[in-house]
């Protein structure tokens, strides 16, 4: 949807998915629009797919005006990526972490230029527990979830300030909950029924278009083209959980993502 929006105001928006054939139907439905969607089929999953699509958008694109992290699940059981990553750290953070990686020249120069990540007030649920970080023991879906979003949240942050005093701003928020997005439909049996439940609740949920309206106000809005390091809710600016904002907790969790895709830490 949000991609939608972004292609009737005349972007030209290149969406990443698993699904050719949902791909190509959305291309082609925005055919009647000012801008044009474009599909590049992708399983985010591993580091070598993820590298791969880089270089496919570095093909293809000249510019990027926006690179914007949507991606995410949430898996029932504890499983591993062919990296040997824990499957929801590995799609929800450290995908976006690579890909931006091996974006950036491009984006600085496409300056100015926007870094936006989709997160969760989820996050407020979980803590970054280094000694081990990818839930080797005691799997729970939603808190593996939650401490995912918890991460993308100090990745952005940390990429603000690392980012700081170029044009490229990075900022994060949380769509709403959503419940049509079916995100938690590989979750436990309990977890999903605690989803349908609260999602009956009047005033609970939100719509995909507000989820959709969010994301493009971070794209388009002309304050974060200036605005960096924010978490953004449905009311404004609001801080995040005080780990995700942690000087010393943020740094490790980057030399740490660095480490399990196999860059320098020192970027950018």
């Amino acid at each position: 949807m949000a991609a939608t929006e972004l292609a009737a105001q005349g972007a030209t928006v290149a969406v990443l998915g698993r699904d050719q054939t949902r791909g190509d139907t959305l291309a082609a439905e925005a055919a009647r629009l000012d801008g044009e969607i474009r599909f590049h089929q992708a399983d985010l999953a591993t580091q070598a797919t993820v590298r791969s699509l880089a270089a496919e958008l570095l093909d293809t694109y000249d510019r990027i005006d926006a690179l914007v992290h949507n991606a995410g699940l949430s898996s029932r059981r504890r499983s591993e990526t062919e990296d040997g990553v824990e499957l929801t750290f590995a799609v929800n953070h450290l995908a976006p972490y690579l890909l931006t990686h091996e974006l950036l020249d491009r984006l600085r120069t496409s300056v100015p230029t926007r870094v936006v990540v989709t997160a969760s007030d989820i996050h407020r649920r979980a803590t970054l527990d280094f000694n081990d970080l990818q839930f080797t023991n005691d799997y729970d879906s939603l808190q593996a979830y939650a401490r995912s979003k918890l991460a993308t949240i100090a990745f952005t942050v940390e990429l603000a300030d690392r980012l700081d005093e170029t044009e490229i701003t990075a900022n994060c928020f949380h769509p709403g909950f959503v419940p049509s997005t079916n995100l938690f439909r590989n979750a436990r049996l309990w977890t999903r029924l605690m989803i349908r439940a609260v999602a009956i609740v009047p005033g609970i949920g939100t719509t995909q278009q507000e989820g959709a309206q969010r994301l493009c106000h971070l794209v388009t809005a002309p304050e974060f083209g200036e605005r960096t390091g924010a978490y953004v809710t449905g009311d404004g600016i609001t801080p995040p959980a005080p780990e995700a904002t942690d000087p010393e907790t943020r740094q490790q969790l980057w030399e740490t993502s660095a480490h399990l895709v196999g860059v320098d830490p020192d970027w950018p």
